[in-house]
């Protein structure tokens, strides 16, 4: 299926977006890359330091793959901002993965602290995907700033939750006139391809590819299920009824 979708004037076939968390070896992950079919990976600056030889990410990650650094750790617009321009500097492009948490429970982004970041670095010209509570008001304040997508969590982040923001991410990608990836929580491949479905432009996932018996082999069913999903999507799903319909007709045979 050739389904190519643009962001920040970059051109993606794969619509399944990985991390780099939670592995128990750093070699694994060329292999995850592999099974997956991603084209972007997200990773964060503490794991980046060139002095660290094979302990460094960024060894590990083939140079055709797009690097979506995040601001993990920031608690501040003000500390997204300067993590984003290290990340800059560190020559990781200038795709930005912006994370703005305080609450330490559920990890759950702080959208207006978000909002502020967002406006300092898309004008500083990073392409900006902001990692975000679902709400509209605050996906169509996040565009206005300069977001080339939104972020939006389908349950708290690592917890494999699934969907469980279905029907405000649903809002959003109705509204809101930007690519909406759906990112957090997501468990399992089923839960994929029920956000592709709903028109969602990509997916981003970690935990449920990290901590499977067999990460390789659920990097290709999140690979199949994402690729299900947007088909599934492009194809217009059946009505759904509360009555029986018959599939075939209740009378006549072949000549009536």
């Amino acid at each position: 299926m050739n389904d190519i979708f643009q962001i920040g004037g970059k051109a993606l076939t794969s619509r399944l977006f990985i991390g780099t968390g939670k592995y128990n070896r750093n070699t694994l992950i060329p292999e995850v890359i592999t099974a997956s079919g991603a084209e972007v990976i997200t990773v964060a600056l503490r794991r980046v330091n060139p002095e660290w030889g094979e302990e460094n990410i960024l060894q590990h990650i083939p140079g055709s793959m797009t690097l979506l650094p995040n601001t993990s750790g920031a608690r501040t617009a003000e500390e997204a901002i300067r993590i984003a321009r290290l990340a800059k500097a560190a020559d990781m492009g200038n795709w930005i993965k912006l994370e703005v948490i305080k609450d330490q429970r559920y990890l759950l982004p702080d959208n207006i602290e978000t909002i502020r970041a967002t406006e300092v670095l898309a004008a500083e010209g990073f392409v900006v995907l902001p990692y975000m509570t679902p709400d509209l008001g605050a996906a169509l304040r996040l565009r206005d700033a300069g977001a080339a997508a939104v972020m939006p969590l389908g349950s708290p982040i690592g917890s494999n939750r699934g969907l469980r923001t279905k029907e405000l991410v649903g809002i959003m990608i109705e509204e809101v006139d930007l690519p909406v990836i759906v990112d957090a929580g997501i468990g399992r491949p089923s839960e994929a391809a029920e956000a592709m479905e709903m028109g969602a432009a990509a997916v981003l996932l970690n935990t449920a590819i990290a901590t499977a018996r067999d990460p390789l082999g659920m990097a290709a069913a999140f690979r199949n299920a994402v690729t299900a999903g947007r088909l599934a999507y492009l194809s217009g799903l059946g009505p759904v009824q509360q009555e029986a319909a018959a599939s075939s007709p209740l009378t006549g045979f072949l000549s009536q």
